[in-house]
């Protein structure tokens, strides 16, 4: 079985994107150039995000694969 890349897999997705639409994927990949390993502060929502998971959270803890095997995943 031959795992390829992220790299790899973009390029097949992107040679599946009609070029009349490709503006919306250069446009994503500038933005994500533009913040390409800057910690980006969280603003209002994402702090109200945080605040509702903690609230919601009971502090217990699951590993991954934990996780994967009760949703029948396979990693």
């Amino acid at each position: 079985m031959y795992i390829v890349s992220n790299r790899e897999r973009v390029l097949q997705l992107i040679a599946d994107i009609p070029d009349i639409k490709l503006h919306f994927v250069v446009e994503m990949l500038e933005s994500l150039k533009a913040y390409a390993g800057e910690e980006i502060e969280p603003d209002e929502w994402d702090l109200q995000m945080i605040a509702q998971a903690e609230r919601e959270n009971d502090g217990e803890t699951v590993t991954l694969e934990d996780l994967a095997h009760e949703l029948g995943v396979v990693l």
